[in-house]
């Protein structure tokens, strides 16, 4: 295994996948309803929008966003690279424990909007919006989009280094990857 150290960034990388890491990360998923997308400009102007979500078995993650937002026009004009963090808002203070992904973002598939729109309101509970598929497609001012992860990390240990703690993160090896 790698050790987290000032010249990989602090990060972990392990040899082996870490069941315990992964059933982690997925527990964070499934009880952190909103994540902050990170998205950047063609030519460079950075930006984050929390957004509501749901995800897959291989961690896309889903959301609906308008089309004219900051981040939806990101994802066209920078060919959909992104990151996405995953964190609990509210954990103690130096307790808080995060995800982080790095890869590519689009409009989702016209054919997979009703499916998806489901379970995200599913997720949301209480009554459900009077919506059907079509309702993000076509003329709509709204899109369902998808965020394939290339790259994965999660929190791990604080680290001593000299009087000071260091944050690190470790490695997941997640699986479309």
């Amino acid at each position: 295994m790698t050790a987290a150290s000032a010249e990989n960034q602090w990060v972990s990388d392990p040899d082996s996948p870490q069941p315990q890491l992964l059933a982690k990360a997925e527990a964070m998923l499934q009880h952190t309803p909103y994540c902050t997308l990170a998205t950047c400009s063609a030519d460079g102007v950075p930006w984050a929008s929390p957004v509501f979500f749901v995800y897959d078995p291989d961690w896309t993650l889903y959301w609906s966003s308008a089309i004219a937002s900051v981040h939806s026009q990101h994802i066209y004009h920078n060919q959909g690279r992104m990151a996405v963090t995953v964190y609990g808002t509210h954990s103690p203070v130096f307790k808080g424990q995060g995800l982080y992904f790095r890869g590519t973002a689009s409009e989702l598939q016209p054919e997979r909007v009703a499916a998806i729109m489901e379970r995200l309101f599913d997720r949301a509970g209480g009554d459900r919006p009077h919506r059907a598929a079509a309702d993000y497609l076509g003329d709509s001012p709204r899109r369902f989009y998808q965020f394939r992860p290339q790259a994965a990390w999660i929190t791990g240990d604080r680290m001593a280094v000299g009087n000071q703690l260091v944050d690190t993160r470790v490695s997941l090896s997640i699986r479309h990857v």
